[in-house]
């Protein structure tokens, strides 16, 4: 029952979204203003308030940001090649099928799941996931895409500069992490607001989630998209569990951050990114939708495994 009490209210939150979507038929385009909240306000209000108050020491583990940030990048490679060598597809269609097979929900379901499960001490293993993996991912996405589409240098080096240097994760926690190492104290006023804007980030982006989904179609054809799944879902954490332990990280609640994170189904942002480009679209809706319908029940059997100490 605790661990249907961590997962029913995060997978509910969800299936409300579908449901509102289903029954009240607005243009996705209505979405906007609230990604926009999601991902421009409230989640960096999240990751700078918590960081803030963070020793700073905690801040630089290098040890652990190789261990996950590379085994995503190793779990990238695999899922490229798959799609390169073995299906023969061009390098902008295996670069959307890498991204599909290691791309995870760390921005919509990561930190509400994490802080559900683990509480504040997950925050910052949380924080540097997401930096980490989102400046690798999509510093090596836009490259390859340049590569297989015939895009010019200057726009790779346009594209890295928005989506890597400007994204509001990523200074949101250069923000935090800056405000902890000169110990910043703030006016009480404006600490409210972002303890707010902090509250309000989890259930807002897991009602999005569920609202963009509803939009989505998806299709059980293709071994791609069960190849990719099996990929991102199961040997995924299972790589980082054992890499951490390989690399002597042993402090429980940042391995199970980085497990329940390596988990999470694949990010909408593949779709977006697919969407973006004009390739393989069809196929990141039904990744999308498809893993995170089964990870309703995976996820939820691995927080009943870090419950029960067995992670």
């Amino acid at each position: 029952m605790d661990v249907l009490n961590l997962s029913l209210p995060l997978f509910g939150l969800v299936l409300l979204g579908w449901l509102a979507a289903r029954w009240k038929k607005i243009p996705e385009s209505g979405l906007a203003w609230m990604q926009f909240y999601i991902i421009y306000v409230a989640l960096p209000a999240l990751f700078f308030q918590i960081l803030r108050q963070t020793p700073v020491e905690q801040l630089t583990n290098f040890r652990f940001i190789l261990g996950t940030t590379g085994t995503t990048l190793v779990i990238f490679a695999l899922a490229f090649l798959f799609g390169r060598v073995l299906q023969k597809n061009k390098t902008a269609v295996a670069t959307m099928q890498g991204v599909a097979g290691s791309y995870s929900n760390i921005g919509y379901m990561g930190p509400a799941l994490t802080l559900s499960a683990l509480g504040e001490a997950a925050v910052v293993p949380t924080a540097l996931i997401l930096c980490f993996d989102n400046a690798m991912l999509f510093t090596i996405v836009p490259i390859l895409m340049a590569m297989g589409m015939d895009n010019n240098s200057e726009g790779i080096l346009k594209v890295l500069y928005k989506r890597v240097l400007l994204h509001p994760f990523i200074l949101a926690t250069i923000a935090g992490v800056s405000a902890a190492y000169m110990q910043l104290e703030i006016p009480q006023a404006i600490d409210q607001i972002l303890t707010n804007l902090k509250n309000s980030a989890a259930p807002s982006a897991l009602f999005t989630m569920g609202v963009v989904i509803a939009h989505q179609k998806a299709t059980i054809k293709g071994m791609d998209v069960w190849v990719l799944l099996l990929i991102k879902m199961i040997l995924h954490p299972l790589l980082v569990y054992f890499t951490l332990h390989w690399l002597g990280f042993n402090d429980p609640v940042w391995v199970q951050t980085a497990v329940l994170m390596a988990a999470l189904p694949p990010a909408l942002n593949v779709f977006v990114l697919a969407q973006h480009y004009g390739v393989y679209v069809q196929r990141s809706s039904s990744i999308v939708l498809l893993g995170t319908l089964i990870a309703a029940v995976s996820v939820t059997i691995l927080l009943y495994l870090i419950k029960s100490g067995w992670i």
